[in-house]
């Protein structure tokens, strides 16, 4: 009897019964490396060489805007009912109500800086746009696109369009294309496609059998600061490409026929081979990648998707990109230009304390308890301890390159929601009063700061 009461406690009883000491030590190092990589540069005389609010890529700008009344609001009614409805919301209901609250959640954030907020800084001429803008012929573009990269090359490129594979400037000449070519259409489109991030994540959390992770930290995936700079950066395209490939690989691990699993593990492919077109750092997709096949315990579909990334390469080469003839040439503009002035022995960290502002500082309580409150390790707390250990070990892979020294804030956005997943592994009141604390901390940022994004 006393076995079966034992087994029979809630998941939230069983959770408290262990030690939160570990929960609070990661959020305090988390606010910890917040407070000091603001106080260093301004105790030592370092330069960061980032806008005036290092760590961050911002401006210190106090301000109230069109859309402050509604974030408010909408933090009060998240903050008093997300998790619970989280709980208890049908599961395609609970789907709707992840789109509709990450997208009120964004536009209302965007909008405290005015009607500019959705989407002006996409017109930069540092961004993608003006350059997409230009493209007549898309095969030249690509045949020209590696000369073009290096600082001081004839024509070199936008710092963007240069410090990106072709695939990102392609996505806004599609854009052009479709009559969408102004940043407020471009910019509310991103919107619109990031809100459908944490629908893959929570996706693949139930094809792994995660359910209950997946409700558990449906509001930290939908709502907090990461939504900033989802709205507007092209970092948040990446990070809605990246979640869906992710899932599609979920979706063909666990399908039951051999023609579905084909299919979708093709489409998973296709769709992480293009991420590797977008952005340098996706090809880390990879580490996760494994981790879902991993957890499904089905390997079937990693030749068929590899082969279909793969396709895809063959692609952009025949068009005349060699991703590899690329990243050399990347690699020298980048320490030419701000990553060889940008000081190593700050960014090495100050990364991290960058990483605890855009996914928000209850980051560090998520990985400590996937490190240390996993009991059981089975079900759907073995599927969160591995998905976000293995997140932060790409984030550490990413650091250690020494390609991503600053601006992290956006540039890591494809590995937040999966380091947040470990919110599912928080006791109620945890995941209460942490939800909270980063709706308000987002606030906070958005309210004092002027990031650009």
């Amino acid at each position: 009897m006393e076995q079966h009461e034992q087994a029979a406690r809630p998941v939230d009883a069983v959770a408290r019964s262990h030690s939160t000491l570990p929960l609070w030590i990661g959020t305090s190092v988390a606010l910890a490396l917040i407070a000091a990589a603001i106080l260093v540069p301004v105790i030592t005389g370092i330069d960061p060489y980032v806008n005036s609010f290092p760590p961050l890529h911002a401006e210190w700008m106090p301000r109230i805007g069109w859309g402050t009344v509604p974030a408010i609001a909408v933090a009060v009614l998240a903050a008093r009912s997300a998790v619970g409805l989280a709980a208890r919301l049908q599961w395609d209901a609970l789907l709707g109500a992840a789109f509709i609250g990450g997208l009120v959640w964004m536009l209302s954030l965007a909008f405290v800086d005015g009607g500019s907020g959705i989407g002006a800084i996409l017109a930069s001429k540092y961004e993608y746009l003006p350059t997409a803008e230009r493209i007549d012929d898309v095969g030249a573009f690509l045949d020209d696109f590696i000369a073009r990269i290096p600082i001081g090359s004839d024509g070199n490129w936008a710092t963007h369009v240069a410090g990106h594979p072709p695939g990102a400037t392609l996505f806004f000449w599609l854009l052009f294309r479709l009559g969408l070519g102004s940043w407020v259409s471009a910019g509310l489109l991103i919107i619109l496609l990031a809100a459908t991030a944490p629908l893959a994540v929570l996706t693949a959390l139930r094809r792994l059998g995660a359910e209950d992770a997946a409700r558990r930290a449906a509001p930290f995936l939908v709502m907090g600061p990461a939504a900033i700079w989802m709205a507007t950066s092209a970092d948040a395209m990446f990070t809605m490409a990246s979640a869906w490939g992710l899932a599609l690989l979920a979706i063909a691990a666990t399908a039951t026929r051999t023609r579905a699993m084909v299919a979708w593990s093709a489409a998973a492919g296709a769709v992480l081979g293009l991420c590797v077109f977008l952005s340098y750092g996706l090809p880390l997709l990879g580490v996760l990648a494994v981790a879902v096949l991993f957890l499904a315990r089905s390997w079937w579909p990693l030749p068929i998707a590899t082969g279909a990334a793969l396709l895809v390469a063959l692609a952009f080469g025949l068009g005349g990109f060699w991703w590899w003839e690329a990243f050399p040439v990347l690699v020298e503009r980048y320490y030419v230009g701000a990553g060889g002035i940008r000081p190593p022995e700050y960014w090495i960290w100050a990364n991290l304390a960058v990483l605890a502002v855009s996914a928000g500082p209850l980051v560090g309580a998520s990985i400590a308890a996937a490190a240390t409150r996993a009991r059981p390790f089975d079900g759907w707390r073995r599927v969160a301890v591995v998905l976000t250990l293995v997140a932060a070990v790409v984030i550490m892979l990413a650091d250690l390159s020494g390609m991503s020294r600053a601006e992290v804030e956006r540039i890591w956005l494809p590995f937040v929601p999966w380091l947040l997943v470990g919110t599912a592994l928080l006791p109620e009141p945890w995941r209460r009063w942490g939800f909270a604390g980063q709706l308000g901390f987002a606030l906070v940022v958005q309210h004092l700061l002027f990031t650009g994004w």
